[in-house]
């Protein structure tokens, strides 16, 4: 089964998601969890069909399984980031931190090991899918420190005017950062304002996303200047003698 579309597509959801994912029942069980809860599901079971299925349509997020029968998961996010900021959840079923790792560097969202509760897969899928939408009361004001421009509303970041490739968990951490200038935020506390909730274990999924923004955003990511580490706390957006007052 390529696709799947069934009695869950209920009339009046509001969000669109993709599973690609060869492990049907699991399909069929999401569709049926998630329809009533706004969220309709279109499904592929192997890479190559996801990857059409994501090039025809519009979709709010992506779930996409590791272990595919043609391509592994990874290379399928890959290709995806090539072209789309679609929020990407990664299902990893031996729960492997260096699968997870290798996910977020690629650019995946969130990941969530395999065996799994449908509440939670939930919760992280509203989640990214929250940080992607636009700001909806009011315009925010564009943070500008020198060359570094950080737009809110557009969730864009912007460096000598050019857009900076980041994916959304990335552009969440570094607003939130730079929010908060000159102040120290442990992994702990990023993971917690940005989850909602208490993080268990894995907190080198921050580690892995500051060195992607730095890489994006930083003259020389090995030598930091504005995304600092403070050895044994966390992580400070420093101000620097170029920033605007």
């Amino acid at each position: 089964m390529s696709a799947v579309a069934g009695p869950w597509e209920a009339a009046g959801v509001s969000e669109r998601v993709l599973i690609v994912d060869d492990d049907c029942k699991l399909t069929a069980m999401l569709g049926e969890y998630l329809a009533p809860r706004g969220i309709e599901v279109a499904a592929a079971a192997d890479a190559r069909r996801g990857l059409e299925m994501l090039a025809r349509g519009a979709y709010d997020a992506v779930v996409l399984d590791v272990m595919l029968p043609d391509l592994d998961g990874f290379e399928v996010c890959r290709r995806v980031r090539a072209s789309s900021d679609v929020p990407v959840l990664m299902l990893t079923a031996r729960g492997d931190p260096e699968d997870r790792v290798v996910g977020l560097e690629l650019g995946a969202d969130d990941y969530l090991p395999k065996p799994f509760d449908p509440r939670e897969l939930l919760a992280r899928l509203r989640a990214i899918m929250r940080r992607r939408a636009p700001g909806r009361s009011g315009r925010s004001p564009v943070l500008r420190f020198g060359r570094l421009e950080i737009d809110p509303d557009a969730r864009e970041v912007r460096r000598d005017g050019a857009a900076c490739a980041l994916t959304g968990y990335q552009f969440d951490i570094l607003l939130l950062l730079a929010r908060h200038p000159g102040r120290v935020l442990s992994r702990d506390a990023i993971l917690d304002r940005l989850r909602g909730r208490e993080q268990t274990a894995f907190d080198r999924s921050i580690d892995v996303h500051v060195s992607r923004i730095r890489a994006a955003i930083e003259d020389d990511p090995r030598r930091p200047r504005r995304l600092r580490t403070v050895r044994g706390v966390g992580y400070q957006f420093a101000r620097l003698p170029e920033d605007a007052p």
